[in-house]
């Protein structure tokens, strides 16, 4: 039997599922309308379809780490409610999908998705069974890889919900994991000044302008009030520019340059940083993994 658009569109209606998933099914049953929506259900492809427009703001974040310290993945998983992260599928399903972070040590997120478990599941097919085991919307959302090359990771997480990976060279792993701890608590923006985006400097430099306009000083005064109040700025958001969480005296970068060391970078995330909680977004996320 032809599998006509019309037939597609009319699954998809029924299911929620994509197109692709409708046509795959409507093709294996050979346009049985009933039959495509039992099997979709048997994989759990029309469940998980249904639940994908849901925002999902919760969820862990994992960290793995090699045996030689030398490489290490941070990752999210996100689902809708902080009640589903506390259960044994889905920490067994966020544990494996670390392991394999690691096995694999993928660049971005979308080569991650591409990987497949050991058991020869595509990570959507696993997906799909978790969010049919939890009933929630499940999202793999970001991984990142690390390398130390020749210096140190340190690692640190706040709960389950903050994780930070810190590299540095000519340091030992517990100043590492002092770094990594100081960025999860103080969230910088890069470590040093020059990594700073300069239209965030001249977007913050315009606003200290207006404001010290409206002061009613005279420009000379002015200009020295715009200078202390950037280098303020610069210090609180740049890693070497902040007071160390453990010794506030102190700045993390003093605190590098005492030990002889140097913070090369660091990753921090966060469970639903960034995350807009809108519907639509989250459609789009999860529609973008199915197709991958």
């Amino acid at each position: 039997m032809a599998i006509t658009a019309a037939l597609v569109k009319d699954l998809r209606e029924r299911t929620g599922a994509g197109m692709m998933d409708c046509k795959k099914a409507l093709t294996e049953t050979n346009g049985d309308m009933e039959a495509a929506i039992d099997l979709m259900r048997a994989s759990g492809a029309a469940k998980a379809a249904k639940k994908s427009g849901r925002v999902a703001a919760e969820g862990l974040v994992k960290v793995n780490i090699s045996d030689d310290n030398k490489t290490a993945t941070i990752l999210e998983v996100n689902s809708e409610t902080d009640f589903v992260t506390k259960s044994d599928d889905f920490k067994g399903f966020v544990d494996t999908l670390g392991a394999l972070a690691l096995k694999t040590t993928p660049a971005n997120i979308d080569e991650f998705l591409t990987q497949t478990l050991d058991n020869g599941d595509s990570l959507e097919k696993a997906r799909e069974d978790i969010v049919a085991k939890v009933g929630e919307n499940v999202l793999i959302r970001r991984v990142q890889t690390i390398t130390a090359g020749t210096g140190v990771i340190g690692a640190y997480k706040h709960g389950e919900r903050i994780a930070v990976l810190s590299v540095i060279e000519g340091g030992d792993e517990s100043l590492a994991k002092d770094i990594a701890m100081h960025v999860a608590a103080a969230r910088p923006e890069c470590v040093t000044e020059d990594e700073l985006n300069p239209e965030l400097l001249e977007r913050e430099k315009a606003i200290f302008v207006e404001q010290a306009r409206e002061s009613g000083k005279p420009d000379n005064i002015i200009e020295k009030m715009i200078g202390g109040r950037m280098k303020k700025f610069v210090n609180e958001v740049t890693l070497y520019g902040q007071a160390f969480v453990k010794d506030p005296d102190t700045t993390v970068g003093a605190l590098a340059k005492a030990n002889n060391a140097e913070v090369k970078s660091f990753v921090r995330f966060e469970v639903g940083e960034g995350i807009e909680k809108k519907e639509e977004n989250f459609a789009e996320e999860v529609a973008a993994q199915m197709k991958g």
